[in-house]
């Protein structure tokens, strides 16, 4: 179609945004609105050229006579950007979070210790599932991927750690920054939703809530391309395999024979009873353990989640109403840490510590 034909298309549309759905009440503009911008968008792209005929056409090599700019078609401009992420790599960097954290909370040095405690014959279990566990621990360990393996990836995809990383790799050295900020924005959303609401005294008086989305679309859809660009390679088969073998850990804990060795009810006294035991002391572990599981799932829901600009505010709270809670319980267990304590971004200026400016230079930026 040509491009005269496309801008009437977009003056008609536009005028009937206008004029008729101006008129609708709410509910009705509501229902409506998403529909008719669906089929703009159909008629968009039919009047639109998704081939370089066009181009022949107007440098004078097609078939006929050198064209009018009024009678070629319109090129058709597709902004895939956001769309090209693969979401299999985002969900192996939110297992791989998960595993960092009991990295943290020393859950494989504490695996290791009772298994040269059991060879030594320092701990009292000979025949239970425990022992047996820990008889055939080498073939549960990971085979290909070790533990300079997971520094490694913990360094590739979220610049945690000092691990040499190799030539050519890609660092996410903004990670963290843009994690914290993603949690503040999203806490903060539904912190002022929660204040609109109570305001209006209904949620449906208006249908625009008290709160600022594009904060959290932006800086989520950052997140996501920058996970993305630096989990290449073995990040999702170390994960796999890594996964299984902490399960494996973590189901040898909790057999009964070695909890009663520590005088333990769960499998989480024995790791802080070693812990203190062998290895120095515990290591946060509940903080650690809240921020493992809050921070793969708000990582697992920013792979699934587009952050389409088109969203209604609705139909955004319907679905990330959630992981405003697992945002609080993150931001609350982090709070607690040793680097949370003194990390500078927790609260305020969300958007300008996402890429770890210090407060000077986004104080600049922002004037």
């Amino acid at each position: 179609m040509a491009s005269e034909s496309n801008q009437v298309i977009q003056r008609l549309f536009q005028r009937f945004f206008r004029d008729e759905l101006s008129a609708l009440s709410p509910a009705d503009r509501a229902a409506f609105e998403s529909e008719f911008e669906g089929r703009y968008g159909e008629l968009l792209e039919r009047s639109s050229s998704t081939t370089t005929t066009s181009f022949s056409d107007l440098v004078g090599f097609g078939d006929g006579p050198i064209k009018p700019f009024d009678s070629l078609q319109m090129p058709l401009l597709r902004n895939d950007f956001d769309e090209s992420i693969i979401p299999p790599q985002l969900q192996a960097s939110a297992e791989l979070y998960y595993i960092y954290q009991m990295d943290r909370m020393k859950l494989f040095q504490v695996v290791d210790v009772l298994r040269r405690l059991f060879q030594n014959g320092q701990i009292r279990i000979q025949r239970g599932p425990g022992a047996r566990g820990l008889y055939i621990l080498e073939k549960w360990r990971p085979i290909r991927y070790k533990r300079r393996d997971r520094l490694i990836a913990y360094r590739r995809v979220f610049n945690y750690g000092r691990a040499p990383v190799p030539a050519g790799a890609i660092v996410n050295r903004s990670f963290h920054f843009m994690l914290v900020a993603f949690m503040n924005a999203m806490s903060q959303y539904f912190q002022d939703l929660t204040i609109g609401q109570v305001i209006r005294g209904s949620a449906s008086i208006n249908d625009r809530p008290f709160a600022a989305l594009a904060t959290v679309q932006r800086v989520g859809t950052d997140l996501r391309y920058h996970l993305d660009r630096s989990s290449y390679g073995n990040i999702l088969a170390l994960t796999r395999e890594t996964g299984q073998y902490v399960q494996q850990i973590f189901e040898l804990f909790d057999a009964p024979d070695i909890k009663k060795s520590f005088d333990a009810n769960t499998k989480w006294d024995v790791i802080e009873a070693v812990a203190n035991r062998h290895l120095g002391g515990a290591a946060e572990m509940s903080q650690r353990a809240k921020m493992a599981d809050a921070g793969r799932r708000v990582l697992q829901y920013i792979a699934e989640n587009e952050f389409r600009t088109t969203i209604t505010p609705a139909e955004f709270d319907a679905d990330a109403k959630k992981m405003g809670s697992q945002a609080d319980a993150w931001l609350a267990a982090y709070r607690l840490t040793r680097e949370g304590r003194r990390f500078p971004g927790l609260d305020g200026d969300r958007v300008h510590w996402s890429y770890g400016l210090n407060r000077n230079t986004a104080s600049r930026i922002a004037a």
